[in-house]
């Protein structure tokens, strides 16, 4: 278990930021850590940092208690937050060798680092430029290789891709999934939710200081009552048909209004197929046909009530 935290409290005063929040990450996962604002992901990441003090509960990585003065363990830890932090009167090189130097003293091995680094985000073209110059994806390329230069086996990413074109976007993202087909362990917060989906083996919903939910994309969607919805262009429909659709296997209810029937579904296989040869054994005409499964924002509002963004 890289990193283990068991009934975490912090409070600000009376405002209770953490309530008995537990996560745990495995070697090798990219872990999703998802909530509304103010539901105490970057509390919980600052912690997890030995940067914040907390109230009670345990905080272990790679085996040991986190502690301030935990050198071992933090060195082996990147950190890349959601605001950049890079020094403006050093340049991209200069930046990422000064952070890389926070954890490798050896010259010749630093320097190859830095060499990776800069080779891995994409910056080779642009080493003596100031950050000034940078564009807005290209300072988050920045970001992120300081945060990386230096190997570490934990790498926590608060909103890495915050404000950024789509191709850089694209390229961390990459990015990302190759440092963990390289052996490193992620701890990722986004409120992009298609990211999320396609970035994390698991995923952790906190809301008002507590875990709520988690496990993989198939099994929180497992975890609310909407399944596929089927939608369906027909000119008519007899009410004596929609009632006969609603007796179908797994369909939870049905509609029919501006000739569009649309059929929503409690899980269930080949969903689809069923409702077509419904249609076509009782030769009801038909134009297009569009199936739409639930999406990780679909759960996160069921289970936390909230939009991401609340």
């Amino acid at each position: 278990m890289l990193v283990r935290v068991e009934n975490l409290v912090k409070r600000y005063g009376d405002l209770v930021a953490l309530d008995h929040f537990n996560l745990e990450v495995q070697e090798g996962e990219i872990v999703g850590l998802l909530g509304p604002n103010g539901s105490g992901k970057t509390t919980a990441i600052n912690c997890i940092l030995a940067l914040l003090k907390y109230d009670k509960g345990t905080i272990d990585v790679f085996g040991h208690p986190m502690k301030p003065d935990a050198y071992e363990s933090k060195q082996n830890i990147g950190i890349v937050m959601q605001n950049v932090a890079v020094f403006r009167e050093l340049t991209v090189y200069e930046n990422i060798d000064y952070f890389c130097g926070l954890y490798v003293e050896d010259a010749k091995k630093r320097k190859e680092y830095v060499a990776e680094a800069i080779d891995f985000v994409g910056l080779g073209d642009f080493q003596t430029f100031f950050p000034h110059k940078l564009s807005g994806g290209l300072l988050r390329r920045l970001n992120i290789a300081c945060g990386i230069a230096h190997k570490p086996k934990l790498l926590i990413l608060d909103e890495p891709t915050v404000a950024v074109d789509p191709q850089s976007r694209n390229k961390i993202l990459e990015g990302i999934r190759e440092l963990n087909r390289q052996g490193t362990t992620i701890i990722y917060t986004s409120h992009y939710m298609e990211e999320v989906e396609q970035l994390c083996t698991r995923i952790v919903i906190i809301d008002q200081g507590r875990t709520i939910a988690e496990g993989t994309t198939t099994e929180l969607k497992s975890m609310i009552n909407g399944g596929e919805t089927i939608s369906v262009e027909i000119y008519l429909l007899e009410s004596e048909r929609l009632a006969e659709i609603r007796q179908l296997p797994h369909v939870n209810r049905a509609h029919y209004a501006d000739h569009l029937l649309t059929v929503h579904y409690d899980g269930g296989e080949h969903n689809l197929l069923g409702l077509l040869d419904y249609l076509k054994s009782h030769e009801i005409a038909f134009n297009k046909v569009f199936s739409e499964q639930p999406t990780l924002n679909d759960v996160f509002l069921e289970i936390t009530g909230k939009q991401l963004r609340d």
